[in-house]
């Protein structure tokens, strides 16, 4: 596992960053999700007026002094309308999935951010956090080390990576002195009440689904959720705060875009086994090499298609390539523009999973 030095970053704790905080009301798209109610309670706990725009209404975020809008991204009307009166938006909802019709990711994740965009303009929002994923500069290699200067993807096996690359593009291309844009790439997302990743390791392993593809040394970033809201809410400051006497630019992170991780690449596989160790699970033993497993995936996705199956397939190209590759990022870009310092390690955070883990068995 790769480590960063953090003895020459700023000092960076939770009261520091929530009361340097801009004060302004704010707009969450997808507010009830794992990063979005997690962002949503962070700026409830500092005082801000906050809207919530979803699918599925929160009792628990409105008792707490949310406004819920009860909409999807599709009602171009309802998302215009629930930016009028607000200085930020998080525009954090999306379709995620490695798997389905390319129509319904485009019309989630690029209508609706044309949407979220249309209604930041129309109603002189300040600022727009868009939500990315490093998924966007998939181009099927390793990526070690990678910085933002890569190229976003046009040529993926997965509809979610396109559309969240078409939607980033316009939303960076929005900036301008009247709405400042910033886009944000977490990766890999995680911690306790996570409802994805963790949660789709732990099935596939008990029911003997889960295979190490390829090598099984590929390293991964990771980002613990709460270092994940950390880093929306530094955009929001660098988006809204008078840089420093060094800076080139008024306001160095507008309009670009900041992969946000752990910055403690791991080999994937270690991690993952020494997670089902943990819980009293056996490790992952069996492996597919890499050839093959892309095979599979091709099979599985012709197959998926040409039936019209439901769900997903149990492989995809895409998945085949994510889980056998390197996909580790550079932190400068982050540390230098918005003063992002993960504060819950990767060993903090495991612990506090596997402890929740356990006691949820």
């Amino acid at each position: 596992m790769e480590t960063f030095s953090r003895s020459s970053r700023p000092s960076l704790s939770l009261g520091n960053l929530e009361s340097a905080a801009p004060r302004g009301s704010v707009l969450v798209t997808g507010g009830t999700g794992f990063l979005g109610s997690r962002l949503v309670s962070r700026l409830l706990a500092a005082g801000r007026t906050v809207r919530v725009l979803g699918r599925t209404p929160s009792p628990e975020l409105a008792q707490r002094g949310a406004r819920f809008i009860q909409a999807s991204l599709d009602d171009a009307a309802a998302v215009a309308a629930a930016c009028a009166g607000v200085d930020t938006v998080f525009h954090v909802a999306a379709k995620v999935g490695v798997w389905g019709h390319y129509d319904d990711f485009f019309r989630t994740n690029v209508l609706g951010t044309r949407a979220v965009l249309a209604g930041c303009q129309t109603h002189g929002v300040r600022q727009l956090i868009y939500t990315s994923t490093p998924s966007v500069v998939y181009n099927g290699r390793d990526l070690a080390d990678a910085d933002e200067s890569l190229p976003l993807t046009i040529d993926c096996p997965s509809a979610y990576p396109l559309t969240k690359a078409i939607a980033e593009r316009e939303v960076l291309a929005a900036n301008s002195s009247r709405l400042r844009t910033v886009a944000l790439r977490p990766h890999l997302i995680w911690g306790v009440g996570d409802p994805h990743l963790v949660p789709r390791v732990l099935a596939r392993a008990r029911t003997g689904r889960l295979r190490i593809i390829g090598t099984g040394t590929n390293r991964v970033d990771m980002v613990h959720v709460e270092n994940a809201v950390d880093a929306h809410l530094l955009a929001e400051r660098a988006l809204e705060s008078t840089p420093g006497p060094n800076s080139k630019s008024e306001f160095p992170a507008s309009g670009r875009a900041y992969f946000i991780t752990n910055e403690e690449p791991v080999v994937l596989w270690d991690w993952i086994n020494a997670l089902l160790r943990a819980v009293g699970e056996p490790p992952v033993t069996k492996r597919v090499s890499l050839g093959p497993a892309l095979a599979v995936g091709a099979g599985c996705e012709l197959v998926w298609r040409v039936f019209r199956l439901r769900g997903e397939p149990p492989m995809t190209r895409f998945v085949a390539a994510e889980l056998a590759k390197d996909h580790w990022f550079n932190p400068a870009a982050a540390r230098r523009d918005l003063g992002y310092v993960p504060r819950i390690s990767m060993a903090a955070g495991t612990a506090e999973l596997i402890a929740a883990l356990a006691k949820s068995r």
